[in-house]
C-alpha cells in the first residue's frame, strides 16, 4: 500500500516533466522529425500541436536545457552525461547543454555564508578571512572563493539550501518511472531498470553529506598521487561538515571553458591520454575512481596537467569485478574473442544457457570492423545500437554493480574525445592496462593468490566448512593490438545504459 501510495503522490511530477518537454518541443523536436520512422513522425507531430512559445525559441540542446534545469538535481546531471557525448548526439547539442554542468544560477551570498556557520557551528570569521561571491554554480551546490585565517586560498563547496527534499522528489519520481518500466516494457527488464535506480540513489544521498566526499577526495588524491596522470587538491579538514566542503583552490582553467583547449602551448592528446591513463589507474590498480568525470569537473593547470574537483560521486570495484573487466579487455586486445565470450559467462554476465561460440561471433562482429581505427572515425551511434542489439539477443541484463563504472567509462571517452578527436585510445591507455597485466597475472602473484586461497580453504576446513578450490589463473597474456577504447566498454558489458539513453 505504501508503494501505491508513493507512487500516486509522484505521477504528478512525472506527468508534469513529460508536460513540460512536450511544451519545448524537447521531447521529439522537428529538427530529427524527418530521421523518425513513419509512425514516431505522425506522433511527433501531434505532441507539437501542444507545443507552447519556448518552442520556438532556440535549438532542441538549448530547449532541453531549459527544461532539464527546471526538473532539479538528477535532470540535471542527466543533462551533464549527455553534453559529454556530442559524438552520439551531435557537437551542437552537447555544446548547448553544457553550462548545465557548472553555470547554473547561484543562490545568494548572506544565503551561503549562512549555512556554512550552521554547519560548522562557528563564525565564518573564525576560520576565513574572506568569503566571495560563487564561483561556480551546480545541481547540488556551488562553490566560493576564500581565503583562510593563515592567507591560503580555498574552494567552499556549500550545499544549495532544501536540496535534499528536491533530491528526494526525484528519487521518488524515478523509483515510479522504473516500476512502470518494469511493468509496462517487458524488453526493457533486462536494463534492471529498478536496481539501476536504486544505485543512482544511493549515490545521490552520500553525495549530500560533504564528509563523505571529503573523505573521498582525500583517499583519491592519495591513489592519483602514484602516477602522473591527474591531482586533486588538498582537502582543509577544519572547514568540512555534512553540508559544507573546503579544498586547497586549484589553479587553472576548467575543461568546460570552450577557449581552454585552444591554449597556447597545451599538449591536447597528452592531455586525454591522461584522462584516460588516470581513470583506469584508478579503477584497475586501486579499486576506486572518481565517478563523475565531466567536463566541470576537470581543470587544466598552467603546467598543462589535469586536476579533478568535485569527489561526491565514488566507484568502487571489487577484486572480482577488477579481474573480470581485465580479462576482457586484454582478451579483447589480442583479439581473442572465446576468451572474450568465456570470462562473460564466467562473470554471469551472459546466462549458462547461450551459446559460447554464437557470442564469440557476435563479439567479432562488433570488435573486428573497429580495430586500428582512431576514436574519432568510429561512430559510437552505430556502436552503441549494435551492442545493444547483441546484448538483447543474448539477454544481457545491466549489472547493478557496475551502474557506476558503466556512466564513467562512456564519459571519460566522450570527453577525451573531446579534448583530442585523433587520439588512439588504446595506445594511450596501454601503460596502465600493461602494468596491470604483468603485475596480477606474474607468475609470483599467481603464487600468492593459490596460497591465500588455500590458506582460506584450511581455514573452512577447520571451521567445519567446505573447502573452496583455487581458482585456476587466466591463460599468459600476449602483446597488444590496436583498437577503440568504445570497444573495451562494449566487451566489459558495460555500455548497456548508454546505449539504452542513445536510443
Amino acid at each position: 500500500m505504501g508503494d501505491l501510495t508513493d507512487g500516486l503522490s509522484t505521477l504528478p511530477r512525472l506527468v508534469g516533466a513529460a508536460w513540460s518537454l512536450v511544451r519545448a518541443d524537447a521531447l521529439a523536436p522537428r529538427e530529427i522529425a524527418p530521421l523518425l520512422p513513419g509512425w514516431a513522425r505522425f506522433l511527433a507531430g501531434f505532441l507539437r500541436l501542444f507545443a507552447g512559445r519556448e518552442a520556438r525559441s532556440g535549438r532542441p540542446g538549448e530547449r532541453l536545457a531549459r527544461v532539464l534545469e527546471r526538473q532539479g538535481p538528477v535532470a540535471i546531471k542527466l543533462g551533464q552525461f549527455l553534453s559529454t557525448r556530442g559524438d552520439v548526439f551531435g557537437a551542437a547539442f552537447a555544446d548547448d547543454l553544457g553550462h548545465l554542468k557548472d553555470r547554473l544560477a547561484p543562490f545568494a551570498r548572506p544565503v551561503a555564508i549562512a549555512e556554512v556557520e550552521r554547519a560548522l557551528g562557528r563564525p565564518l570569521g573564525s576560520l576565513f578571512s574572506s568569503f566571495d561571491e560563487a564561483v561556480g554554480a551546480a545541481s547540488l551546490a556551488q562553490v566560493h572563493a576564500a581565503t583562510l585565517l593563515d592567507g591560503r586560498r580555498v574552494a567552499v563547496k556549500v550545499l544549495r539550501p532544501r536540496v535534499e527534499a528536491r533530491v528526494a522528489a526525484d528519487i521518488a519520481a524515478l523509483n515510479l518511472a522504473a516500476r512502470l518500466v518494469d511493468v509496462v516494457a517487458a524488453a526493457a527488464r533486462r536494463l534492471e531498470p529498478r536496481a539501476f535506480v536504486d544505485t543512482i540513489a544511493r549515490a545521490l544521498r552520500l553525495e549530500l553529506d560533504l564528509r563523505f566526499e571529503a573523505a573521498g577526495a582525500d583517499e583519491l588524491r592519495q591513489a592519483m598521487s602514484l602516477d602522473p596522470y591527474m591531482t586533486a587538491p588538498a582537502v582543509v579538514w577544519d572547514g568540512v561538515a555534512r553540508r559544507v566542503l573546503t579544498l586547497e583552490w586549484v589553479v587553472g582553467d576548467a575543461l568546460s571553458e570552450a577557449a581552454v583547449l585552444d591554449r597556447p602551448g597545451l599538449d591536447r592528446p597528452r592531455l586525454a591520454g591522461d584522462l584516460i591513463r588516470a581513470f583506469l589507474a584508478q579503477a584497475m590498480d586501486h579499486g576506486v575512481f572518481h565517478a563523475d568525470l565531466h567536463e566541470g569537473n576537470l581543470f587544466v593547470d598552467p603546467r598543462g596537467r589535469l586536476v579533478a574537483v568535485d569527489f561526491g560521486i565514488v566507484g568502487r570495484l571489487g577484486p572480482g569485478e577488477r579481474r573480470y573487466l581485465a580479462e576482457i579487455l586484454w582478451g579483447f586486445l589480442n583479439r581473442d574473442y572465446p576468451r572474450v565470450a568465456a570470462v562473460h559467462f564466467e562473470a554471469g554476465y551472459v546466462s549458462a544457457g547461450h551459446d559460447r561460440a554464437a557470442f564469440a561471433q557476435a563479439l567479432r562482429a562488433v570488435g573486428e570492423p573497429i580495430f586500428g581505427r582512431a576514436a574519432g572515425d568510429v561512430s559510437m551511434n552505430r556502436l552503441l545500437t549494435q551492442l545493444f542489439e547483441i546484448t538483447a539477443l543474448f539477454e544481457m541484463r545491466l549489472r547493478p554493480e557496475l551502474v557506476l563504472l558503466q556512466k564513467t567509462m562512456v564519459t571519460v571517452e566522450g570527453v577525451a574525445r573531446r579534448i583530442d578527436p585523433g587520439l588512439d585510445i588504446w595506445a594511450a591507455a596501454e601503460p596502465v592496462v600493461r602494468r596491470w597485466i604483468t603485475r596480477e597475472l606474474s607468475p609470483g602473484r599467481r603464487l600468492r593468490d593459490l596460497g591465500e586461497q588455500a590458506r582460506g580453504a584450511l581455514i573452512r576446513l577447520a571451521e567445519g566448512g567446505a573447502p573452496v578450490l583455487p581458482v585456476p589463473p587466466p591463460p599468459a597474456a600476449r602483446g597488444f593490438d590496436g583498437g577503440s577504447f568504445a570497444l573495451g566498454i562494449a566487451a566489459a558489458a558495460l555500455a548497456f545504459l548508454t546505449a539504452w539513453l542513445a536510443r
